[in-house]
């Protein structure tokens, strides 16, 4: 009897994940218009955010311990100009149970901890499709911080914002 309403209980639960699918999108920001000279070369300060169940989840820094993960409505993610939005994967997870994980997301992506080149942005969505979906962002949108543009200082591209 024991047997039987576990395995009715995991049926139900199969069944029930079967029929999540909600689509995970990366929504993708230009930091700079001089995105628009140098995107064509795989060059670009972008921004980008992660939307799923109607509201999109981005990273960014304060000067503070606690989270730097924030909400926004889709594509509008105050002070960046949208660029474009590609779906990664399906996420299976309930709306509740996606809260739930970035909730624990939070303590690891901390507004302190936020890092230009190591942990920014970008390195959040990655890790939440990582996570989720396992797909890895478009290398083209994190690829400044990948080289670390150590000949030239990459503030001096935040100071083109047109």
């Amino acid at each position: 009897m024991l047997r039987t309403l576990r395995a009715a209980v995991k049926e139900d639960m199969e069944e029930e994940m079967a029929m999540i699918r909600e689509p995970l999108k990366l929504n993708i920001y230009d930091l700079t218009c001089i995105n628009d000279y140098m995107s064509w070369v795989g060059l670009g300060i972008y921004h980008s955010g992660i939307e799923v169940y109607g509201m999109e989840y981005a990273y960014g820094a304060h000067d503070y311990p606690t989270s730097g993960i924030f909400e926004v409505e889709p594509q509008q993610c105050p002070g960046f100009k949208f660029r474009k939005s590609l779906t990664v994967g399906t996420v299976r997870l309930s709306a509740d149970k996606f809260r739930e994980f970035v909730e624990e997301l939070a303590t690891k992506y901390t507004g302190a901890s936020y890092n230009m080149l190591f942990k920014n942005c970008n390195h959040f969505c990655d890790d939440v499709c990582m996570r989720l979906v396992n797909e890895h962002i478009p290398d083209w949108v994190n690829r400044v911080a990948k080289i670390g543009f150590h000949s030239y200082p990459v503030e001096t591209f935040f100071s083109l914002v047109c």
